[in-house]
């Protein structure tokens, strides 16, 4: 193989594949990326059998096809490291050789028959199409709710569940102390599956698929199976394996919050962001804790550290009417989800008590729950 490549665009489709490089493995070959040279292309293939990507990049000049083994970290180093507007790639039976307008690097390879090949995406099967836009909007805004500790008895919360049907397509996220329900609009294809089965695609999947996620107007085809699942973008294929394990009913959860909620505050984002994030300051990490004050026409926030100190801040609330209302939350549990939604004008607080879970809502397509802090 032998290609000749922009620097730039070359350097951009490597940090893309990189993250399904398998950092520990007992496969050497997976610790690297297959390159494969043909007509005016090169698709390059990262997987750690788990999660895999095939990306293509058009554009380059070809002067012999074929395919390699390509060190990923070494060349993502030249890539860096090069001013070159163009920098070419030749690859032998066991090495491979970048060179650049004032350098020559050889790496060696390995055989490109032992890396492993991610599956084509399957037109004929049950899948959905989405807006690129609009669905990475749905993964920020619900992937940060996600387990990140991946503890075994938790395990089927380390992802993000993803539903289709109807028109719209459904991502739920939880760690048991938030969760997160973000719907979009779809095009669903194919018959409904009798069982109603369970997908959820692990978070290394989810970024992997947001980073790729570059032209809003862009159509994505997704296709959830059994145990994995297949996105399918204009230049990408990205495979996962799906997380296995129960998830809780989040629907229900909803619900019942909805029914018992006896009170609906509307909240400015950014500055609801701004007062909760100046009384964090005098947080600390025993007392991550933002104690709220609701009265006719603002909220109090006040917080204290046993070294740092205290603070009081005060947002005016000009449409909220009452009643008093004290609770208190984490205060990163809200950053992260006011941060997701910071485009949003306003949200809707709906609570009934202190020491009862509240539900935030944008609209009708996103909800987002949190527990209060007691005691």
């Amino acid at each position: 193989m032998k290609v000749t490549c922009q620097r730039d665009s070359l350097f951009t489709a490597c940090q893309l594949v990189q993250a399904a490089v398998a950092q520990r493995t007992t496969k050497p070959v997976l610790s690297n990326i297959k390159a494969v040279a043909q007509d005016d292309a090169i698709t390059l293939v990262a997987y750690d059998t788990e999660v895999g990507i095939r990306y293509e990049l058009r554009g380059i000049t070809v002067a012999r096809a074929g395919s390699c083994i390509l060190p990923i970290t070494e060349l993502v180093k030249i890539l860096r490291e090069s001013s070159d507007p163009e920098i070419s790639l030749d690859a032998g039976k066991e090495a491979v050789v970048a060179k650049t307008s004032g350098g020559k690097f050889e790496m060696p390879s390995l055989d490109v028959n032992e890396f492993p090949d991610i599956p084509e995406f399957d037109d004929g099967g049950r899948y959905h199409e989405i807006t690129a836009g609009v669905l990475r909007a749905m993964l920020r805004r619900t992937s940060f709710a996600a387990d990140k500790k991946d503890t075994t008895a938790r395990f089927s919360l380390t992802g993000v569940l993803w539903e289709a049907d109807g028109k719209e397509a459904r991502l739920v996220a939880t760690d048991t102390k938030r969760l997160a329900v973000c719907k979009g609009e779809a095009v669903v294809y194919g018959v409904v599956d009798d069982v109603k089965a369970i997908h959820v695609v692990p978070l290394k999947a989810v970024t992997l698929l947001e980073k790729n996620l570059t032209d809003d107007g862009e159509t994505v085809r997704v296709g959830l199976r059994a145990n994995d699942a297949l996105f399918k973008t204009e230049r990408a294929t990205i495979y996962t394996s799906l997380v296995q394990g129960k998830f809780p009913p989040y629907r229900d959860i909803i619900g019942k919050t909805t029914k018992e909620a006896t009170q609906k505050v509307p909240l400015p984002v950014q500055g609801f962001l701004s007062r909760v994030r100046q009384a964090a300051i005098m947080t600390d990490d025993e007392s991550m804790r933002v104690d709220m004050t609701f009265d006719p026409g603002s909220v109090v926030m006040k917080a204290r550290g046993a070294k740092t100190g205290a603070s009081e801040v005060t947002l005016e609330l000009p449409d909220y009417d009452g009643p008093h209302t004290e609770i208190a939350f984490d205060p990163s549990y809200l950053v992260e989800f006011l941060r997701a939604i910071e485009n949003e004008p306003t949200v809707v607080l709906e609570m009934s008590t202190g020491t009862r879970a509240a539900l935030f809502t944008c609209g009708d397509n996103y909800s987002y729950l949190v527990m209060p802090l007691t005691g």
